[in-house]
């Protein structure tokens, strides 16, 4: 067994040895990385064709182990563009700058829309709050309103900012923004520039100032920002996990998007974009053949020679989704829209495309990390328990034997992750969030590439009550049911029919099948969600504030705050019911002491319009979202365990 564990040791010395000397922003170290794991891919997808496939003929092992083989080759190719792409990165924050424009009225006008419908009044305030408090000289703000809401118009009015409806829905979100274009196309003053902000997402004040900057460049058609969460996803709540595993959506916005912009393909993700209009204008505003219609105005604006670039700075703030089927709705139609465009005339093998190779190799990187992870993912959980309950051997060979060839590379590769997401990626929870949706994901891919038109737009839901304990029945039941069939697959082998001669293969389905298992434990505790106490998010601070009460001012420390209160540390607090002044982040937030605490008080910001204006922009303004630094495996492992058995 220590032959077979050797080369992977070897890998992990290697790695160890030579990633010290490497930094991150180099393109030949990434490259480096990046290379020695494709080596290693191929060295093991050789051993795996030329090894371990059953002979070819109708018989049980060859019908599932050369489809399974097809499968992993595929997975493999999408690693394989993954590790191509991110061999480069680029960080665009020093050239995003805030200068005059953030106070001349006669700046580039921007119009920023906000979409909405059917979100409720508490997050779409905090939005307009936020979006009319941006630090620029020159901007218009416009609810696009497809629930026709007589509160909405009423709120719009009162908060400063433009209200806009049409008569019906016509093609969901890319409707109402191009309505929106039409309109504003017909003012006086046409906008230079708009800025398109989900129903959630609370921009920062200087969100306008630095996208606009970088419009300067006039190939420039889209900048695009990051979205980051107040609130943690369904699987960091289902896990207890929120303060050791970032949200899923990090790699991807703080990794992966900067890449793609390396090499020239960075895409509009919709909300906190900035795009400019008479781009929009020139292909005709949103496209509406696919319900991903961001990703594709990307796509056409490069054709007609307008790039999308990306600023990986926090400008804004939204709402990950808060539960496990807003979730899965959510993922269900990312894919659906991108196989949408796949089939479309902006697709990596169209004829009729402008796209150049760059971008097409993207698109294919993208279709593959879809299309092929997936159902490689799920094919993964059958053929271990094939044979231990039937005996079909799709991959012939032994524990001992795939040691030698994969694990140096799972090593390598797992490594090279890590070091290049700067600590953002664990095979275990990547595989854990792939489980969860792979259901929607497979049906997405079946009717986008079999019937990409007549699909609707589906709302991924925010807010609503969430204080209760839900089971999501459809999943828990399907891998419920692989979780009973796996162990009763590795009993069945083992315990009740051992397999004599089989055994060494046994021991890689053993091995196999106990991954599988303890996946697929996690993935039936994300199907139970839990409850979350608090309506509003509460961020644990230690900073310095000053007070004001009856005319006497002193500092306090904030020790916890959200947008409808705050915790203080005071060695001398006032009494209940005390009227004070908190001056949060530069803004006077007026304040009732609503209880003492051990080592200081607690306080209620109060109900007026004005109070909510200041508190909401103070809170949005500040640092008061979860920063990760990187996951640490040991934390992730103790949480999991308690969530299993606490």
């Amino acid at each position: 067994m220590m032959a077979a564990l050797a080369p992977g040791l070897v890998a992990l010395g290697a790695f160890l040895a030579l990633v010290p000397l490497l930094r991150h922003e180099r393109t030949l170290a990434r490259a480096c990385l990046a290379g020695v794991s494709f080596v290693l891919l191929v060295r093991y997808f050789h051993w795996r064709v030329t090894q371990t496939l059953p002979p070819l003929g109708l018989t049980a092992d060859a019908m599932v182990g050369y489809p399974f083989m097809l499968t992993e080759a595929a997975s493999m190719i999408a690693v394989a563009l993954s590790l191509l792409f991110l061999s480069r990165t680029i960080d665009r924050s020093s050239s995003a700058r805030i200068d005059g424009r953030a106070s001349d009225p006669a700046a580039p006008l921007v119009d920023v829309f906000i979409c909405t419908y059917n979100e409720e009044r508490s997050i779409l305030e905090r939005t307009i709050i936020g979006a009319t408090g941006m630090e620029y000289g020159n901007y218009r703000v416009w609810v696009l309103d497809d629930g026709r809401r007589l509160w909405l118009r009423r709120l719009a009015g009162e908060l400063g900012c433009r209200y806009l409806a049409r008569p019906d829905n016509r093609h969901a979100k890319a409707g109402n923004i191009n309505h929106a274009l039409g309109h504003v196309g017909e003012l006086v003053e046409r906008p230079d520039f708009a800025a398109i902000l989900d129903a959630d997402f609370v921009p920062r004040p200087d969100f306008l100032a630095k996208t606009v900057s970088l419009m300067d460049d006039a190939s420039v058609g889209v900048v695009q920002t990051p979205q980051h969460f107040i609130n943690p996803d369904p699987i960091q709540t289902n896990l207890a996990a929120t303060d050791v595993w970032p949200d899923e959506q990090r790699f991807f916005f703080d990794i992966l998007m900067p890449a793609k912009d390396a090499w020239g393909v960075a895409f509009c993700c919709g909300t906190s974009s900035l795009i400019r209009y008479n781009g929009l204008k020139a292909i005709g505003g949103f496209p509406t053949d696919s319900v991903t219609e961001d990703y594709l105005v990307t796509l056409r604006l490069k054709e007609r020679g307008l790039k999308t670039i990306y600023l990986n700075e926090r400008l804004s703030i939204g709402l990950a989704p808060e539960g496990l089927k807003e979730y899965i709705t959510q993922r269900g139609r990312w894919c659906l829209g991108f196989m949408q465009i796949v089939r479309g005339r902006s697709g990596p093998l169209s004829r009729t495309s402008k796209l150049p190779f760059i971008d097409r190799l993207s698109l294919i990187d993208a279709f593959m990390s879809w299309a092929a992870v997936y159902p490689a993912r799920m094919f993964g959980l059958v053929v271990p328990w094939l044979f231990l309950l039937f005996g079909i051997k799709a991959v012939q060979a032994d524990l001992s034997e795939l040691l030698q060839f994969f694990l140096p590379f799972y090593v390598w590769h797992g490594l090279t992750m890590t070091w290049l997401s700067h600590g953002r990626a664990l095979a275990m929870m990547t595989d854990l969030s792939q489980l969860v949706a792979a259901p929607a994901v497979l049906k997405a891919i079946t009717t986008g590439l079999l019937k990409p038109k007549g699909h609707k737009f589906r709302v991924t839901a925010k807010g609503g009550e969430r204080g209760r304990k839900f089971v999501e029945w459809p999943l828990l039941r399907l891998y419920g049911t692989a979780l009973v069939v796996t162990l009763a697959g590795i009993a069945y082998a083992f315990i009740l029919h051992l397999r004599g001669e089989s055994i060494a293969y046994g021991g890689l389905a053993l091995g196999w099948s106990l991954y599988n298992a303890l996946i697929l434990t996690v993935v039936c505790f994300v199907c139970i969600e839990q409850p979350r106490k608090r309506k509003a998010e509460r961020f644990v601070r230690n900073e310095a504030i000053l007070l004001r009460q009856d005319g006497k001012s002193h500092l306090a420390r904030l020790a916890d705050l959200s947008i409808t209160g705050a915790r203080l540390i005071d060695p001398d607090p006032p009494a209940v019911g005390s009227a004070i002044e908190c001056r949060i982040y530069g803004r006077a937030i007026a304040a009732v002491v609503v209880r003492r605490t051990p080592d200081g008080f607690a306080v209620r910001f109060e109900e007026g319009m004005d109070t909510r204006v200041h508190a909401i922009r103070a809170f949005y303004a500040g640092e008061y979202v979860r920063a990760y630094r990187g996951i640490r495996a040991l934390p992730v492992g103790r949480a999991l365990l308690l969530r299993l058995f606490g």
